[in-house]
C-alpha cells in the first residue's frame, strides 16, 4: 500500500518492512555473536513507499512469520540460560530481547491498524 494519510511519515508497506527488517536484527544479534546490525535509523525503515511487486509484500509477510516462529524456538529451548547475558554485545539477554521483541512488534502493529483505519483498507 502506497498510500500515507495525512501527514504520516510513512506507509503500511515502510512500517511491515520496518518490522521486518527489525525482528531479523533482533533474531540474528539473539543467535548469532558475529551478527553486524544495520545503521540506524537508514538500515531499519526502507525509503520505498510500496512494494515492488505482490510478490515483495507476501515475502516480507512470510519472513516476519518465519522469523517471530524461529524466535519462539530459541526462547523455548532456552531452558534455565533465558536470562544469562551473552558473551557479546551490551548486556542483551534472550529474555531481554524477547521482551523488546514483543513491545517492538505490538507497537508497530498498532500502527498498521491505525493506517488501515484511516485509509479505510479492511477487507
Amino acid at each position: 500500500m502506497v498510500q500515507k494519510p495525512g501527514n504520516l511519515p510513512y506507509s503500511i508497506w515502510q512500517v511491515a518492512e520496518h518490522i521486518r527488517i527489525a525482528q531479523w536484527d533482533i533474531l540474528e544479534l539473539s543467535r548469532n555473536a558475529e551478527h553486524i546490525s544495520p545503521e540506524w535509523p537508514n538500515g531499519y525503515w526502507p525509503k520505498e513507499e510500496a512494494p515492488v511487486s505482490e510478490d515483495a509484500w507476501q515475502k516480507c509477510i512470510d519472513t516476519i512469520k518465519a522469523d517471530r516462529k524461529a524466535f519462539i524456538e530459541l526462547v523455548q529451548n532456552a531452558g534455565t540460560a533465558l536470562d544469562k547475558v551473552f558473551e557479546y554485545g551490551d548486556g542483551q539477554s534472550l529474555l531481554r530481547e524477547a521482551l523488546v521483541l514483543a513491545d517492538h512488534n505490538s507497537y508497530h502493529t498498532g500502527e498498521l491498524i491505525m493506517l488501515r483505519r484511516l485509509l479505510n483498507a479492511w477487507k
